[in-house]
């Protein structure tokens, strides 16, 4: 059943839904400056006189990562270093991440490698195992790391012959999906077949990856990430791509359809429905674009609006529709599963819309169907300097509060927490200088995830690969 504009005002009329509910709904973050003036004053006037975070960060002398004081990290895997079982190079580029719980205490990651291009052309591609190969002429694809309790690491290739695997997201039964954030065609960089779709990595069973699958039934389009409704069965996932700004889609399954290990690749090509957001304000009116919403708590209603050729044979399927249609939102990013509902990020929008900032996170409420700004980040004036952030990416939600976002913009990288309360804070820096002292560059981090058993935080610096296992002195914080 959706829900109509006429629903949703009169939802607002009655319980004080929309821009009233930010009380209720509560606010997760900001960038340092960029709070709402009566959120500050709020917090300000709450009187604990605490910092959120772990303190300041210390600089790394091995110069890759800087952490606060009591915590540690070390290298899991290092492109064109580290090796997987078949003594092949650890390829590049790493990104999206989750991790799975695997026997006698080991921790099980999937791994994205955004990799595109022509497969000649990219010095460690993910190597072209027999069986689980999708196209070979692509260089794209997941790797599996088994990190051990005894420090020891082993990796082998999860599915290869993909293009740019950038995020993702982790099943309730165990799997990892992984996107392809291209709308590629046979014939382009020499493929053999189509790109653009998602398809499925099973970290504990080996035999269940060969000959890989697309699920073509959740469409063909730059995909970036994707979560799963426990509950409902519903699958949403993002789109990072403009000209025009990409959409927020939701997979209906069919009719008696049970979700488990395989049962999506045995989909037909159209089964379910897919279906992209509507958006529209307390009053009823239609938002054209999420970069509208410029203060944290605006809450939008969410109808879904069916896709048209969810394959794109002709045309893009974010070109199937008339601006007046759905709602769009610029790098639409990161996605992650928590507190009963989907964290969605829009990573900056620029000029391409119709307001400018640095970074939003959303979260959508299936049971309301809303969609409430929970982080904003105002434009950053000097991306050089340490302390304020832009441009987050990846997201994960921490097991001690809050969530994490992994920082890909301009200038000095961190990976950021956020408290429930409307604070950040930063857990790390990236300090491995791929340029020079008088022009220094960074890259991003990506695939954020802590282990299932809270214990460690996993994160990748993309460029040139480096995934790292960061420990410490984890807690939960009091509210504040």
């Amino acid at each position: 059943m959706s829900l109509t504009r006429r629903d949703f005002t009169r939802q607002t009329a009655l319980t004080g839904a929309g821009v009233a509910l930010t009380g209720a709904v509560g606010t997760l973050a900001t960038a340092p400056g960029a709070l709402a003036a009566e959120e500050a004053e709020q917090t300000e006037g709450r009187g604990h006189g605490c910092e959120p975070g772990y303190g300041p960060l210390v600089p790394d002398p091995d110069g890759i990562l800087a952490l606060p004081a009591g915590f540690s990290y070390r290298v899991l895997t290092r492109a064109g270093v580290t090796t997987l079982e078949s003594g092949e190079f650890t390829p590049g580029k790493h990104d999206g991440t989750a991790t799975f719980e695997g026997p006698r205490g080991v921790t099980l990651l999937v791994v994205n490698h955004e990799l595109k291009g022509a497969r000649s052309t990219v010095a460690h591609p993910v190597p072209l195992t027999e069986g689980l190969v999708y196209d070979p002429a692509a260089p794209g694809g997941c790797t599996v790391v088994e990190s051990r309790r005894s420090g020891e690491v082993a990796q082998w290739v999860g599915i290869a012959g993909t293009v740019q695997n950038c995020a993702g997201g982790s099943t309730p039964w165990g799997t990892w999906l992984t996107c392809e954030e291209t709308e590629d065609r046979a014939g382009k960089n020499g493929a053999t077949k189509d790109h653009g779709y998602v398809f499925e990595v099973d970290p504990c069973d080996r035999r269940a990856n060969r000959n890989p699958q697309p699920v073509k039934a959740l469409g063909r389009y730059a995909h970036e990430a994707v979560v799963v409704d426990p509950k409902r069965g519903h699958l949403y996932l993002t789109e990072d791509a403009d000209t025009p700004n990409g959409l927020l889609y939701r997979w209906v399954p069919p009719h008696g359809f049970k979700h488990g290990r395989g049962q999506l690749r045995k989909l037909a090509d159209d089964a379910g429905v897919l279906q992209a957001a509507t958006c529209y304000d307390s009053g009823g009116r239609f938002v054209d674009d999420l970069s509208r919403a410029t203060k944290i708590g605006t809450v939008y209603g969410v109808d879904w609006t069916e896709v048209p050729d969810r394959d794109a044979r002709t045309v893009s399927v974010r070109k199937q529709f008339t601006d007046s249609e759905v709602t769009r939102g610029r790098k639409l990013e990161g996605m992650w599963w928590g507190d009963g509902g989907a964290y969605v990020v829009s990573s900056y929008a620029r000029e391409e819309s119709p307001q400018q900032h640095d970074g939003q996170v959303w979260f959508y409420d299936p049971r309301r169907r809303t969609l409430t700004l929970k982080v904003l980040f105002g434009m950053n004036p000097d991306p050089s300097q340490d302390g304020a952030y832009n441009g987050p990416d990846n997201i994960t939600v921490s097991p001690y509060g809050g969530v994490i976002l992994a920082e890909d913009g301009e200038g000095v990288q961190h990976l950021i927490g956020a408290t429930d309360r409307g604070r950040t804070y930063p857990i790390a820096r990236n300090e491995l200088n791929l340029g020079t002292a008088e022009d220094p560059d960074y890259s991003e981090f990506a695939g954020v995830t802590f282990s299932p058993d809270g214990r460690t935080l996993y994160a990748s610096i993309q460029t040139p690969g480096i995934q790292l296992a960061i420990t410490g002195p984890w807690k939960r914080r009091h509210r504040h």
